[in-house]
């Protein structure tokens, strides 16, 4: 496996791999700041190269995307023209891209999404099956996890100035991917299970004082109604759940313990 990224989760993916957690060969390394990466690499017990994107692609079986919505459009055809099999954190920059899927799907590989900070995946999407007439998903963020956030600085909001929880955004899935890129993988993930519901509404709460990410899904059709919460603990990184980084070495230990499984899009179920 080769890892796009050495940020939070991406370190802790590389850090299972070389204590031998999960059940792959850790191979390379790739970094829009290659200094960083070397330094991390450094730390590692079994030498591990950071090259470019091309060797990258070329060393590896799987390749992790951890870096960010921005890498999707070069690193996703790269690996895809080459047939090799992604497993992708940046889930949000997927919306828009069923080419990708269709072409995984000629390619023989997969494109992997982990559930990431969220639970109940599988539920929705058996509601799916049947009529869905509402998803919402509501998000409660601590101000940390929203300072320098594109729709935050764009709408002029001052977080420091908020002394309650507030609605600072409402809206689709895919607007919600657009106004904040590195912090909208769940409404993303909700949206590829569920496909195109009457209506979702993805609103994001920011609480003065917080301190956990908070994901409230409900979703309502003929199959009944369903809610499910999340309280995560965050990461080193304060935009990203300990959660979304513990689901991703699971989806890696069972791609490694399934890998001579049919060819196929894998997407949570």
């Amino acid at each position: 496996m080769g890892i796009l990224g050495t940020g939070a989760i991406g370190q802790i993916m590389a850090r299972a791999m070389d204590r031998g957690e999960i059940r792959a060969r850790l191979v390379a390394l790739a970094d829009q700041d290659r200094a960083r990466a070397e330094a991390f690499a450094g730390t590692l017990s079994r030498p591990v190269p950071v090259v470019d994107l091309d060797a990258l692609v070329r060393r590896s079986d799987l390749i992790v995307e951890a870096a960010s919505q921005a890498a999707l459009p070069e690193i996703v055809p790269l690996a895809l023209a080459t047939r090799k099999d992604l497993l992708v954190m940046s889930v949000g920059g997927l919306l828009g891209h069923e080419e990708w899927f269709e072409q995984a799907r000629e390619q023989g590989c997969r494109i992997h999404i982990p559930s990431g900070a969220i639970a109940g995946l599988d539920g929705l999407k058996a509601a799916a099956r049947g009529r869905l007439d509402s998803v919402t998903l509501t998000s409660r963020k601590p101000i940390a996890a929203l300072r320098g956030a594109k729709y935050v600085v764009e709408s002029g909001i001052d977080l420091d100035a908020l002394k309650e929880g507030t609605v600072i955004f409402s809206g689709s899935p895919e607007e919600a991917c657009r106004a904040f890129p590195a912090t909208s993988n769940v409404a993303a993930s909700l949206r590829l299970t569920v496909g195109a519901p009457a209506e979702f509404i993805v609103r994001v709460v920011a609480v003065p004082g917080g301190s956990a990410n908070v994901h409230e899904i409900t979703a309502q059709g003929d199959f009944g109604r369903m809610r499910v919460v999340l309280e995560n603990v965050p990461s080193e990184n304060p935009r990203t759940s300990r959660l979304a980084a513990l689901s991703a070495l699971a989806t890696l230990d069972a791609i490694a313990a399934s890998s001579q499984a049919p060819a196929q899009v894998s997407i949570p179920a």
